[in-house]
């Protein structure tokens, strides 16, 4: 693979990288630092790559790789921080009436909101399963877990999910 056709795939991985940058650091600036460090860090060590897996994989892996790094130097510099949760809404809706894209884009920030309020290692299997279209499989190499963990994890996320959201439509009524 050439550098030019490796970074025109990763270019065309941008959205989903970003993506996942907001899973993992729930802020919105701090996702885009994250994901230009890593497609920095991806373009000097490009030759590492190997073509045979896919580029998606490997970028994921780096991107996850220097937000632990990140994450462990912010924990040892503020003495155990915590990433800060700034609510992040993607919505591009066609073809719908304003009531309907009001009620669409309200219902997706809840769902993202109590996204957020997960705890990472629930919410990271979740969003690569449910939104990326990862396998269980392909989750588990990715967060280094069993693939039972995954499972267990992004069940216990949609039940908690669930039990959120039915509780705020109860309390609104």
């Amino acid at each position: 693979m050439s550098p030019d056709q490796f970074k025109s795939e990763m270019i065309g991985l941008l959205p989903r990288l970003r993506r996942f940058a907001l899973s993992l650091t729930r802020s919105g600036p701090d996702a885009d630092d994250l994901l230009q460090e890593a497609c920095a860090l991806a373009l000097q060590k490009w030759q590492q790559y190997d073509p045979a897996q896919p580029l998606d994989r490997w970028m994921f892996r780096v991107l996850r790789n220097l937000w632990v790094s990140e994450t462990r130097k912010r924990r040892v510099r503020q003495g155990a921080g915590v990433v800060p949760v700034e609510e992040a809404t993607e919505l591009a809706a066609t073809g719908m009436s304003g009531a309907d894209v009001a009620e669409t884009t309200l219902t997706a920030r809840q769902v993202q909101s109590r996204i957020a309020d997960l705890d990472p290692s629930l919410a990271q299997p979740l969003l690569l399963v449910c939104a990326e279209g990862y396998s269980y499989r392909e989750v588990s190499e990715l967060l280094d877990v069993p693939v039972g963990t995954v499972m267990s994890r992004i069940h216990r996320a949609r039940k908690l999910l669930i039990s959120s959201l039915s509780h705020q439509e109860v309390a609104e009524l």
